[in-house]
């Protein structure tokens, strides 16, 4: 699961919303751990709304941690934790974030809400797609 969430490049193929992703790497943080810079673009109908994000793959603490860096946000931080389970995986997921403007927020908050709740059950599909649905 780490490795599905850590692959961004591949999220147009299958998240809802998701109209392009652009990604480079930019280096390791102080623990070694890969750093990249994420440029996701989210639309639906009309709307588009660019964000540009710093992800820090920390592969032996199973944790990705994506911390803002330009957008339409004034802050914006998610952390992905994968805890094995006997089951398989359990995948617990954090996000916070505000946008600059109050009246984007206004009308644009409910679709931001909308569409991160979808990207949850994208992300369940697409690992059912690629491990196979648990038994």
């Amino acid at each position: 699961m780490f490795d599905l969430v850590a692959d961004s490049d591949k999220y147009p193929e299958f998240l809802p919303f998701c109209v392009s992703m652009k990604t480079r790497p930019r280096g390791q943080d102080a623990n070694g751990n890969p750093i990249v810079l994420a440029e996701m673009e989210i639309g639906y109908k009309a709307i588009r709304e660019r964000f540009v994000t710093r992800n820090t793959l920390d592969r032996k603490a199973l944790r990705i941690t994506v911390d803002y860096v330009e957008g339409p946000f004034s802050r914006l931080r998610n952390v992905w934790d994968f805890v094995a389970t006997p089951e398989g995986c359990k995948v617990e997921f954090f996000i916070e974030y505000e946008f600059k403007s109050r009246l984007f927020a206004i009308l644009m908050g409910s679709m931001f809400d909308a569409i991160f709740r979808t990207f949850a059950s994208a992300f369940e599909a697409r690992a059912d797609k690629i491990y196979g649905k648990p038994a």
